[in-house]
């Protein structure tokens, strides 16, 4: 149990320090800590953490955390430990946000009076020294006690948190950490906390050899085969997990910061391709310097708009060719939000924009950004050209955004006897250059054994 003596003296060796005092009675890590709270500017009678992350902000967070993966056995395996016991499971990120907390009612109930939820940050610059703020300072495990704590509200906690980190990389992942009231015996605590950080990141760690795996399998061979090209499948961390054929890249390739043109080490050009979530990308060598071919969109009296880049071309979807005809026009972006009014109206939803924009990107590869969603590198349309007749853009379009680039609708969107919208993408569209039509569906990952990786060539060819 904590001894209320040890407490006070805590306090009086925390007060003399903030003061100017020697630092005898404290341990080096929470000294150094103290002052760098007090470098950061927080004082020890400081206002309540923020809660940066609310709502679906702090839900969306969550869900795309890679600690998601493993929050479900970090909670079944401390079940136990903040059952009946008076401790709080709390699991943050590598910012000090906490992301998930668990315990009895009673415990939670007290947390919340002082921001302890979800949402909340925790870091030392935020609130000065805590066990998760300070294991995420330090990248070690640590015990924070009653008035080892910097602001004068967090006294009565006893804190011990251990830091997880990519098991790959290195990098730091996120904290765990069990707090509870100074009264808790917190013996065991730290071995603990430090023991189911390390199963969090061997878990971690089988997880990405299976993604891996899958990965391989998915994609690897095929695209060897179907592309005819030197490729490569990549980490975020610059790993090659795959390469085809063996050995034309090193182990590791540094510098690959996302989507678009890349020089690799030897001075060759490529494009990366997003596998999903910017974990993981596909690499294909080109023949020659790749980022300068021009976009082209050509939609005046076309139901569905044409696409060339390079020596390709490829026949769009009538909703995609709306989609990227707004784009197109507008280089500084929108946000789902806005693209959902401008391509269904009042009532549109911008998780249904969202979707098409997924597969529109399986179309356009690195060329179509987000936040907010663009074009990038050099475009031209022919509706944008001097002397164009706007009016004739995608005729058969009703998306409001397209009838305010022609300048006005060009039919009665409540007219029974008016044609057929331009989502309408049957059976009978014609085949493009590239020998598949627009009605084979979106030329997803999935779809590479039937259309031969038609998409992803886009980027292959030089102007």
């Amino acid at each position: 149990m904590h001894d209320p003596g040890v407490g006070k003296e805590q306090d009086t060796a925390r007060d003399r320090i903030l003061g100017g005092g020697t630092s005898a009675g404290v341990s080096p890590a929470i000294h150094a800590s103290w002052l760098r709270a007090r470098s950061s500017g927080v004082r020890p009678d400081a206002t309540l953490p923020p809660v940066p992350l609310v709502d679906e902000a702090i839900v969306r967070h969550r869900r795309e955390h890679p600690l998601a993966a493993v929050w479900p056995t970090l909670r079944e395996s401390l079940r136990w430990a903040t059952a009946d016991t008076g401790q709080l499971l709390i699991v943050g990120d590598a910012e000090g946000h906490l992301l998930w907390c668990q315990g009895d009612r009673d415990p939670l109930r007290h947390a919340e009076r002082v921001n302890m939820t979800p949402g909340s940050l925790w870091s030392e610059k935020a609130v000065g020294t805590t066990g998760v703020g300070t294991a995420i300072a330090l990248r070690r495990p640590i015990q924070v006690i009653g008035a080892e704590h910097y602001v004068s509200w967090a006294r009565s906690f006893a804190c011990t948190a251990a830091p997880i980190h990519d098991p790959v990389t290195g990098d730091l992942l996120g904290v765990i950490d069990l707090t509870s009231a100074v009264g808790v015996d917190a013996a065991l605590r730290l071995s603990l906390v430090t023991t189911t950080a390390k199963l969090a990141e061997t878990q971690l760690h089988a997880e990405r050899l299976q993604q891996q795996a899958r990965l391989r399998e998915k994609y690897a061979d095929r695209l060897t085969r179907r592309l005819g090209a030197q490729g490569a499948i990549i980490a975020a961390d610059g790993s090659v997990l795959h390469a085809g054929p063996d050995r034309w890249l090193p182990n590791r390739v540094a510098g690959l910061t996302g989507e678009g043109p890349v020089v690799l080490p030897d001075g060759r050009h490529a494009v990366a391709e997003s596998l999903g979530a910017g974990r993981y990308f596909l690499l294909i060598a080109q023949d020659g310097e790749c980022g300068a071919t021009t976009l082209r969109f050509e939609g005046l009296g076309r139901a569905r708009a044409v696409v060339r880049v390079g020596n390709l071309t490829h026949e769009l979807r009538g909703r995609h060719s709306e989609i990227l005809a707004l784009l197109i026009a507008d280089p500084v972006g929108m946000s789902a939000e806005e693209l959902a009014r401008e391509v269904y109206g009042s009532a549109g939803r911008a998780g249904s924009v969202r979707a098409e924009m997924s597969r529109l990107r399986q179309v356009l590869g690195h060329r179509l950004g987000s936040d907010p969603y663009r074009v990038t590198g050099e475009t031209w349309a022919d509706f944008l050209q001097p002397g164009a007749c706007p009016r004739a853009l995608l005729p058969k379009s009703k998306a409001p955004g397209v009838a305010a680039l022609r300048g006005g609708p060009l039919h009665d969107p409540d007219d029974p006897h008016d044609p057929d919208d331009a989502t309408d993408d049957g059976a009978d569209a014609p085949a493009d250059a590239a020998g598949w039509t627009a009605a084979d569906g979106p030329l997803g990952w999935a779809d590479l054994d039937d259309l031969d990786g038609a998409a992803h060539d886009f980027g292959r060819h030089p102007a």
